[in-house]
């Protein structure tokens, strides 16, 4: 499985340190040596930037992946509120529409696996917008479905999650197709701004369109919307994907050219038309060989199960903890872990490239003890030997502490219904902290596959999706066994229980990465 993995992945076509080592140490004369403009053309190899996109452009290309990666979250936590309409219309048990958001989140674990793959394969562009006009015409479909149709309900929801689902797994993909690992943090914490902000919108939406204009209103709000977000990527949206075109410079065929070159047109006629080659169909279950990526896939999976038990549960909790609340009272609430989250999200980027400074002046450093040795920066972040994993989980265990003490706090809180300032506070703080820790694990991801973000985000999707699912199922039942304050001492026990897990992924994560990169250069006949 590792065998089938590309040298991109962590190297970017570069041998490695060993082997330059080892033809360093032989002896050459000057007959032997390149040609001065030989020496001049690989240097300026070397120093090629890693995307022909300007900073302006990858900035652009980000916002518009962030617009489109709103819809995963949206779609789902903008249906919450009218569930009680939609059982009476359907005359069905709250219980039976209730399964209605099960089989999305079955769907939306599931789904991402197909158009992540595809997308790694036949670009990011097309793959986009199969997602939205998917989205798009299945919300036309939940507008007009007749309340007698219940079997056409459960069916029309799994083909919205199929279609909003992926958005978070594509612009992962195209953050990895654009930026190096430098800039990763910082575009995924602009990135992470929709994805961060559904869940939090998608109550106070849902809830307004449900009183104000029905129901069937909230669904037509996504086609417009999402719709909208379609005509976006088809006029400004560029093809990021590496094995179609390059750094960029490569013009691809008219379907995965924008209409309106906004992005790009000030990119230099490329030196070369030739296509690269076409990637070769990589099973992204295969990635779950990979020791590194399935200890970071339970951690994570963990932490985000604790996260969902706590939103999943705050209606209820707050409803018995504060009776005076109703229930727009109580959708406003989530505004407070939201608001949290979108700031964690953010600052969190800027913090992950500081981070990212300091190893790399670090390593840098200690590559600095022999005076006599010239250090080349961008070797050194290029040639699979950075210790990504450090850089990125640097400030994982700060952020751990501060989140599973604010669980704990949370629900004690309720149980004792003090102020409700003070719960909403912890719901704050716990969302910066989310949002810091999604970003981070979500860079860490892309950096350890980085030629298959979509699907590695995909695999994460599936696993996490997958324990939250399974946590939310079970909630209600450790509530009532437990009580509200036990049950969330419970929560982060489960994040105590799992944190030795960052410290194994650090100390064991580059040795595993490093055995990956030398069988891929194996195998490319480098090595």
């Amino acid at each position: 499985m590792e065998n089938s993995m590309s040298t991109e992945d962590t190297t970017h076509g570069r041998a490695s340190t060993s082997d330059v080592k080892s033809l360093e140490s032989q002896p050459h004369s000057d007959a032997l040596a390149p040609p001065q403009d030989e020496k001049q053309e690989a240097n300026a190899i070397v120093e090629k930037p890693y995307s022909a996109f300007s900073k302006r452009d990858k900035w652009i290309i980000v916002n518009l992946a962030a617009f489109a990666g709103l819809f995963s979250p949206l779609t789902a936590n903008i249906y919450f509120p009218a569930i009680p309409v939609i059982a009476s219309q359907f005359h069905k048990s709250i219980e039976l529409i209730n399964l209605t958001v099960t089989i999305y989140m079955v769907m939306q674990g599931i789904t991402p696996m197909v158009w992540g793959t595809l997308s790694d394969r036949w670009g990011r562009r097309p793959v986009f917008l199969a997602c939205l006009v998917t989205l798009s015409v299945s919300c036309v479909g939940l507008a007009l479905v007749p309340t007698d149709a219940y079997w056409l309900l459960m069916l029309l929801r799994c083909i919205q999650a199929a279609g909003s689902a992926s958005t978070i797994a594509l612009g992962a993909g195209v953050i990895g197709d654009i930026g190096t690992a430098a800039e990763r943090g910082g575009f995924m914490g602009v990135f992470g701004i929709g994805p961060m902000v559904g869940p939090s919108i998608g109550p106070v939406i849902g809830g307004g369109l449900s009183q104000s204009l029905g129901w069937r209103s909230i669904f037509w709000f996504l086609c417009i919307s999402s719709g909208i977000c379609a005509v976006g990527v088809i006029l400004f949206m560029p093809e990021t994907l590496r094995a179609l075109v390059g750094d960029g410079s490569i013009v691809p065929s008219t379907l995965y050219r924008p209409v309106i070159p906004i992005v790009g047109k000030n990119h230099k006629a490329p030196i070369s038309t030739e296509r690269p080659p076409r990637r070769r169909f990589i099973n992204p279950i295969r990635m779950f060989t990979y020791p590194d990526v399935d200890i970071l896939l339970l951690f994570n999976a963990i932490i985000y199960a604790v996260f969902y038990g706590v939103t999943a549960t705050m209606s209820t909790l707050f409803q018995e903890a504060y009776p005076y609340l109703n229930q727009t009272d109580i959708g406003l609430c989530f505004l407070a872990i939201g608001g949290g989250m979108l700031i964690g999200t953010v600052v969190s980027g800027k913090l992950a490239n500081r981070d990212y400074a300091i190893v790399r002046d670090q390593v840098v450093r200690k590559a600095q003890v022999d005076p006599e040795t010239e250090v080349d920066v961008k070797a050194i972040e290029t040639d699979g030997t950075f210790p990504i994993e450090r850089a990125r989980l640097r400030s994982i265990p700060l952020y751990l502490t501060i989140f599973t003490a604010c669980i704990i706090g949370y629900g004690w809180t309720l149980q004792s219904r003090v102020s409700i300032a003070v719960p909403l506070i912890l719901l704050i703080i716990t969302g910066l902290v989310a949002g810091g820790f999604t970003n981070l694990v979500n860079a860490l991801f892309v950096d350890l596959v980085p030629s298959q973000g979509s699907s590695i985000t995909a695999c994460n999707n599936l696993v996490r999706c997958g324990v939250g699912a399974a946590l939310v199922s079970v909630i209600d039942l450790i509530l009532n066994a437990l009580g509200t304050g036990w049950t969330y001492v419970l929560l982060g026990g489960m994040c105590i229980a799992v944190s030795p897990l960052i410290f194994v992924l650090r100390r064991w994560g580059p040795v595993w990465r490093e055995r990956r990169r030398l069988r891929a250069l194996v195998l490319d006949g480098k090595v």
